[in-house]
Formats: structure tokens, C-alpha cells, sequence
């Protein structure tokens, strides 16, 4: 049929495991050959021109998270079939330094996200924050959640989890989040005996005063590390940045079957049952007060996670979003081999 090439700064990283690595063997199996190539960072123009060829004969070009220069929009329309543009960060802003500042909103950034979402005939938008960001650029825009494999997660039995244990499970650059939560985990470890933070991450807090279990993140081990703690959190800062994330974490906990906590900021809101699978919270009240509610009644927290895994089950379990996701670059694809340009 052709050929559909994927673009990515770095294919190990989650975001494109988890968005689209899977999607491969489900378009190979409709007839497309696949690539995956980690995309130049930088050679801006000359990038595609110096792959203008192999362009010309793709099918359909994915960016996974690779923004175009503003002097790349209309050669990449001129030498690729049909462009397809995945996003689930708000790429068009820069991290906080610290919660609570003000993202670095460059217009350089924001010129480059929009710019690629001109030349493509599809962004695909982790949420719905992310997708209202784009459409004013894109000619289309579908929102796609990010979906977490269930099967991969066992139902782990009440007596084999830690019932005092809460995770935290993330990249280094986001244990930013973690600190202004220091004292709530302190207050927690002197109310509750046996209380630990399970951090699995490949760099960890050190708080004397906080029982901190050191977990080095690896893909064999995490399903485990996460399904047999008692609960999980997802602290955020309220802003832009915050609001582009896509809660996976929160789906990795519901997925097995824990309770969660969460910030009440963009689509934890979205993902969250309030009082249902977790709780929303909002400054280190709530925090210290629904957790403790966790640690004191594990009958509450078994109820709260076997519905967040069912809700995972409904809704965001790859067997439901991976064929969606699949149709919509099939489709692209198809278009684009049998007409030209979309």
C-alpha cells in the first residue's frame, strides 16, 4: 500500500510508547510499512531536504512531538503526501522552573506549534486543552487519550499490596511536584505507622523526615511497583503546563486498581471520579486529610480502586483506543496514497 514514517526526538520515551509505538503492528497488519526514526533536533530545512526523497515516496508522515520550524511549514507541504501531528504536552510553553510560576510562554514556541499545526492535515491532541490550543491553526483536530495497557496489569489481592504505601511514579524533572508536598508526607508518617512514599523514578527525594522507598524506574518492574502499593497520587501546579499533561499516571493507577489522589487541575479533572475511583485536591489540606482517609480505611481505598480499574477498562484501555487511534492514520494514509495530498 505504502508507507507510513514515524518521527520522534527519542522513540524510547513514554509519550511515544504509550501513543504510538502499538499502533505499528496494527497498520502493518492493514498492509503499511512502517518506520520509526528518531527525528534531527535541530537543521532546520535542511532536515527534509536532505530526505526529500524518502518523503516524497511516505504515505503519511506522524510527528510525534517534533514541531516544525516556521520556515519548514511550506516545504513540508510541498514534499510529504499527508502529515499527521501527535501532541500530548503543552509544547507551546516551557516547564515551570518551580510550582506556582508562570510557564515561559515565548512567542517563538507558541510561532513553532502553530506553525506545525498548519501543515498537517491531522493533529492528533492528548486532550481537550491541548486540542482547543491547536485548532485555531489546524485544519483538523481529533483528541485521542493516551490509553494505558490493562491486561498488562495483574489484580493484585488486598493482603499483597502495602496498604500504607503511596506511589509516585515519573521523570526526574517532575519531582517538582513532590516538594511542596514534603510536610503533608511527614505529618502522614508521624499519624501512621508503617507510612512510606514509594518514588520510582531514577532520582529520589531525600527527606530525613520522610520514609522514602527508593524504586529505580524500569519497564520490567513498574506494572509491579505500582500495583502493590495501597495508593497513587499526581500532584500538579495549576497552569498551562500542568494543564497540557494527560493524567497517565493517574491511568497506571486505576489500571492496578489502586485508589488515587490528584491535583484538581486539567484532565485529572477529566479522568477522576470524584468520591468514585479518587479524590480531587486542592492545597495540603485536602492532601493530608484525603489521604489519611486512604491510610486509615483500606476498605475505602479497595472499593475506590476497583471502580478506577473498571473506568480504566471502559474507557481507557488500549484494546479500546489503540483500533481508534489506528483508523484515524489508516484513513490519513489511505487518502493520501490513493489522491496525493490530503
Amino acid at each position: 500500500m505504502g508507507t507510513i514514517l514515524f518521527w520522534s526526538y527519542d522513540p524510547s520515551v513514554p509519550s511515544f510508547r504509550h501513543r504510538l509505538a502499538h499502533l505499528v503492528p496494527w497498520l502493518e497488519a492493514r498492509g503499511w510499512r512502517c518506520r520509526v526514526e528518531r527525528a534531527p533536533r535541530s537543521r532546520y530545512v535542511v532536515r527534509f531536504v536532505e530526505r526529500r526523497r524518502e518523503l516524497a515516496e511516505t504515505s503519511l508522515l506522524v510527528l510525534a512531538k517534533v514541531r516544525l520550524g516556521v520556515g519548514e511549514r511550506r516545504l513540508v507541504r510541498r514534499l510529504v503526501r499527508a502529515v499527521a501531528f501527535d501532541v500530548d504536552d503543552a509544547m507551546f510553553v516551557r516547564q515551570p522552573r518551580r510550582p506556582g510560576e508562570a510557564p515561559d510562554t515565548s512567542w517563538l514556541r507558541r510561532r513553532k506549534f502553530a506553525a506545525t499545526c498548519r501543515a498537517s492535515d491531522l493533529v492528533i491532541a492528548g486532550n481537550e486543552f491541548l486540542a482547543a490550543a491547536a485548532r485555531p491553526s489546524a485544519r483538523r483536530v481529533e483528541v485521542v487519550p493516551t490509553p494505558v495497557e490493562l491486561a498488562a496489569y495483574p489484580e493484585v489481592p488486598p493482603e499483597a499490596r502495602a496498604a500504607r504505601t503511596v506511589v509516585w511514579i515519573g521523570r526526574p524533572e517532575n519531582l517538582v511536584y513532590l516538594a511542596p508536598l514534603r510536610p503533608v508526607f511527614a505529618g502522614l508518617a508521624e499519624r501512621f505507622s508503617g507510612f512510606r512514599l514509594r518514588v520510582v523514578c531514577s532520582r529520589f527525594p531525600d527527606w530525613p523526615e520522610v520514609p522514602v522507598e527508593r524504586v529505580p524506574w524500569s519497564a520490567e518492574r513498574e506494572v509491579v511497583d505500582v500495583a502493590t502499593a495501597g495508593a497513587g497520587i499526581m500532584p500538579l501546579s495549576d497552569d498551562d503546563w500542568s494543564r497540557g499533561k494527560c493524567a497517565f499516571k493517574l491511568l497506571q493507577y486505576m489500571a492496578g486498581g489502586l485508589p488515587t489522589v490528584a491535583s484538581a487541575v486539567g484532565e485529572n479533572r477529566e479522568v477522576t471520579v470524584e468520591g468514585e475511583t479518587g479524590f480531587l485536591v486542592r492545597g495540603p489540606e485536602e492532601w493530608s486529610r484525603r489521604l489519611g482517609e486512604l491510610l486509615a480505611a483500606p476498605g475505602l481505598g479497595a472499593r475506590l480502586g476497583a471502580a478506577g480499574r473498571e473506568r480504566v477498562r471502559r474507557l481507557y484501555d488500549r484494546r479500546v483506543i489503540a483500533p481508534r487511534a489506528a483508523e484515524l492514520l489508516d484513513g490519513l494514509a489511505a487518502e493520501a496514497a490513493e489522491g496525493g495530498r490530503t
